[in-house]
Parts: C-alpha cells; sequence; structure tokens
C-alpha cells in the first residue's frame, strides 16, 4: 500500500474527500515526525512504537575502490510492532 493508496481508502472510509484525507495524512505523518526529531518516541496503541537510535561513528569501505572510509555517527529511527499488528499478521 502507497500513500497515495492509503488516502483514496482513508477518504472513502471516513466519506471526505481526497484533499481532505492528505491533509490528514500529512499532519499525522509531520507531527510522528517532529517528535521523534525531537526525540520523542510516538507510541499507537495496537499497532507500534516509533523510537530513534544512535549509530556510533565507525570505519568502512568504498566498494567501488576498497579505500577506507569514517561514516558519521547519527540518529536512525526504529519501530517496533505492537501486540495487535503482530496478531493480525499471524
Amino acid at each position: 500500500m502507497t500513500k497515495t493508496d492509503l488516502i483514496k481508502k482513508m477518504a472513502k472510509d471516513l466519506g471526505m474527500t481526497k484533499v481532505q484525507a492528505g491533509k490528514a495524512v500529512d499532519a499525522i505523518l509531520n507531527e510522528m515526525k517532529d517528535s521523534l526529531a525531537n526525540g520523542e518516541d510516538v507510541q499507537l496503541t495496537g499497532f507500534g512504537s516509533f523510537t530513534t537510535a544512535k549509530r556510533a561513528e565507525r570505519n568502512g569501505r568504498n566498494p567501488q575502490t576498497g579505500e577506507a572510509i569514517k561514516i558519521p555517527a547519527k540518529t536512525v529511527p526504529k519501530f517496533r510492532p505492537g501486540k495487535g499488528l503482530k496478531e493480525a499478521l499471524k
């Protein structure tokens, strides 16, 4: 399912226009993104939790040249599925 598919389904299920559904989806995603950027976790009961984790700087190799390079430290998003999602996939 793509974002467009989600917007179409939401519009149909909730009886709203695709534009309204698109704005709602964008608002939710932006709030989640902002929360994660501020170091806050996002927990959707029954679906799962979005958190962030820090990756340390490490050494790597350029696959084309074999040259050693430093891969900088960064913060990455993580998702942990909730019980309801796990059970729905059984």
